[in-house]
């Protein structure tokens, strides 16, 4: 099954300061079709003004993975972590028994990013948070694992939830297939580019859900970069 969603259909929270659009319910958006999908409870499309950004504000029991796909993202936490997330890189928090955090856009242009919340396989446990760099041409015609529940097998920052987020860019006429177990759930978005999903078409930034399929290929129809979730 695959279902699109198109991005005029999303929530939207426009603050000013941030431009949201919500995959799945979310504040004051509430759509009982959209409460998650599997393990994935959240996926904002935000856009974050500059010199703004989230103050501090707490979290528990969340893994968190920021995806920045243009500008930068300044992160400060209550365990004293601090670090600038950039364009094409990825920051995991898993928010464990609890943290504080603030997420802060310090640059002069806006910045644009993927907020997904995972829901745990476990409660509790000592919060946490990394970065990592992604180089986007490592991942140009493939996937790439970028936060997985098994880190060291896939090379990937850590979460603690059966889940993995993998990234992909596409020229245009290409494809990457992607192996799935049918009974699982992906989610996936194009920040740029049409592209086509096992022969469906979506537009730029739609959320396409799929369960119940063993190959994902995704074909694009212009230069495109890609971001999925699989999960539990």
């Amino acid at each position: 099954m695959i279902d699109i969603r198109p991005f005029a259909s999303l929530g939207a929270a426009d603050h000013g300061w941030l431009n949201a659009r919500h995959h799945f319910s979310f504040s004051s958006y509430h759509n009982p079709d959209r409460l998650s999908w599997g393990q994935i409870r959240v996926w904002n499309d935000d856009t974050i003004a500059p010199q703004s950004g989230f103050p501090p504000h707490p979290h528990s029991n969340m893994e968190i993975v920021t995806f920045v796909r243009t500008g930068a993202i300044t992160h400060k936490d209550s365990l004293g972590n601090m670090g600038r997330t950039a364009a094409g890189d990825v920051q995991v928090m898993s928010a464990g028994s609890g943290i504080t955090h603030a997420e802060y856009n310090v640059e002069d242009e806006a910045t644009t990013l993927f907020q997904i919340w995972i829901i745990p396989d476990q409660a509790g446990g000592a919060p946490s948070w990394g970065q990592r760099e992604f180089p986007r041409g490592t991942r140009a015609g493939q996937w790439e694992v970028l936060a997985s529940g098994n880190a060291e097998q896939d090379g990937a920052l850590p979460i603690r939830a059966d889940a993995k987020v993998v990234a992909a860019t596409l020229a245009a006429g290409a494809s990457a297939t992607y192996t799935a177990d049918p009974a699982r759930h992906q989610y996936l978005v194009a920040p740029t580019g049409r592209i086509k999903v096992n022969g469906i078409e979506a537009q730029p930034r739609d959320g396409v859900a799929i369960t119940g399929e063993t190959d994902i290929t995704v074909e694009a129809i212009d230069d495109a970069e890609l971001v999925m979730v699989d999960a539990r």
